[in-house]
């Protein structure tokens, strides 16, 4: 394979960042809108999910579960699509968070796609990411604890689901079907009338979806 092609490749990947005890619902409508449709897995989807997490061992979610990454910390590329930092309780730790601190930054200045859900915002504002744009989270309260000084911009807080802005997307720990929707729509992954029946059909379900259409 050309150097060439391995960039290619590269640059579809969507990583998913996920620390130990990581919340495993929240990435799930995401994931799965980049990897099927409504019949079936994409023989040749747009994008492909990646996950990145401190080591190569296994990261155990707050279910129990347990993932095996593609990448840890220190093989991850510098080049993809998009990086996506999953809520749960991993962020709580100091030491093992902080880690995430310069990978976050690269992205940012690299133009990257970011999103961040649950205590991953609280995250982004304890260290300065959420200054200058529009966001949400787990309530203003949560964002101020963790930002202290470095988070200044309550101003800039929308009591939403989600909010994208300037490639940044962040959601509070029930927003994970507005999260999906917004990093479908800026990574571009479906024309955006398919995105929003993606949104509603999961939001209000198939029986009342159906109905709708019917009643058309």
């Amino acid at each position: 394979m050309s150097n060439h092609q391995k960039e290619i490749n590269v640059k579809n990947e969507v990583l998913y960042l996920l620390l130990n005890n990581y919340a495993d619902h929240e990435p799930v409508f995401l994931a799965s809108a980049i990897a099927c449709d409504e019949r079936c897995i994409k023989e040749n989807p747009k994008y492909v999910n990646k996950v990145v997490a401190p080591t190569l061992d296994a990261v155990r979610s707050c279910s129990g579960f347990h993932t095996l990454p593609d990448y840890s910390f220190d093989t991850m590329p510098d080049d993809y699509a998009a990086l996506v930092l999953i809520g749960g309780f991993g962020w709580l730790d100091e030491k093992e968070a902080d880690k995430v601190v310069p990978i976050v930054r690269r992205a940012i200045e690299g133009g990257i796609i970011v999103g961040a859900i649950c205590n991953a915002a609280s995250f982004l504002a304890k260290h300065g990411f959420l200054n200058g744009i529009r966001h949400t989270g787990n309530g203003l309260e949560q964002l101020k604890l963790w930002g202290g000084s470095n988070y200044v911009n309550e101003v800039g807080y929308i009591s939403a689901q989600a909010v994208s802005d300037n490639r940044i997307v962040t959601a509070n720990g029930t927003g994970y079907l507005e999260f999906a929707k917004e990093l479908l729509l800026l990574l571009e992954n479906d024309a955006p009338e398919r995105i929003d029946i993606f949104y509603r059909f999961n939001k209000v379900g198939f029986v009342a979806m159906m109905q709708e259409m019917q009643q058309k």
